[in-house]
């Protein structure tokens, strides 16, 4: 048990870790820069961060959301990232175990993360991120299943886009979405796939009704959905099974 605690503290500040970086992922991949170089600094004095104001969690608190060195606020979307990543790893740490391909899944649904954040900001989805999530998510055991997995589901959702598309004669779907399927079919399978598209669904159908003239993004519920029937992948089997034949 003490050990259980010990690995998921190890995973979960792994996790913050790579949340951090994911941050700057976030903020620098929008705006058409480059995520490596220069490195971080304060967005309104644009002084270089020393390392210690790079401490994921830990140095926004300790500095009260303020910058050390010109005092202007801090978006509190720093912590919340970094704090969901670490959350991320330790949840999948404990459905998965401590398995090789743990971090490969775990960054996939990060680069999902990401995704979610800048669609939800900017209504636009970044391909190298996107593709990124794919590609982690085909490294598996399994790799050969997750290709053909990912290609059904990405092609499948091509052809339903295309035929939307032709009868209400405008775009219904975006590119973006069919690679995140190539991720969700990749992650899940089948049928689990078309469980996380009915959830996801579901998931939209309310904000969609509130801000039917503003639109919302989608990959944000396509995300969310692939999460949670992840995590509960053997429960959305039986489900599945029980609405079929009762």
């Amino acid at each position: 048990m003490q050990e259980n605690i010990i690995i998921g503290a190890v995973v979960f500040i792994f996790g913050t870790l790579i949340g951090s970086f994911l941050n700057v992922v976030i903020y620098r991949i929008p705006k058409g820069e480059s995520i490596a170089f220069p490195a971080s600094k304060c967005q309104s004095c644009q002084t270089p961060l020393k390392w210690y104001h790079n401490i994921p969690i830990f140095s926004w608190l300790f500095l009260r959301g303020k910058c050390g060195f010109c005092k202007e606020a801090i978006s509190v979307q720093y912590p919340i990232i970094e704090f969901l990543t670490g959350l991320i790893f330790v949840i999948l740490y404990l459905k998965l175990g401590l398995v090789w391909y743990l971090p490969f899944v775990a960054a996939s649904f990060t680069a999902l993360l990401a995704l979610v954040m800048i669609d939800f900001k900017y209504m636009a989805v970044p391909d190298n991120v996107n593709f990124a999530a794919l590609l982690f998510a085909l490294v598996q055991p399994n790799f050969l299943d997750a290709m053909m997995y990912s290609a059904i589901a990405a092609g499948g959702l091509y052809l339903i886009g295309l035929f939307s598309s032709f009868i209400a004669r405008r775009e219904a779907m975006g590119g973006a979405d069919v690679i995140v399927a190539g991720t969700m079919g990749a992650l899940l399978g089948f049928p689990n796939f078309f469980m996380a598209l009915f959830l996801s669904a579901l998931l939209a159908m309310i904000p969609a009704m509130i801000w039917r003239d503003k639109g919302v993004p989608f990959v944000p519920f396509l995300a969310l959905a692939t999460f949670i029937v992840y995590l509960y992948n053997t429960q959305s089997l039986q489900l599945l099974d029980t609405l079929i034949y009762g």
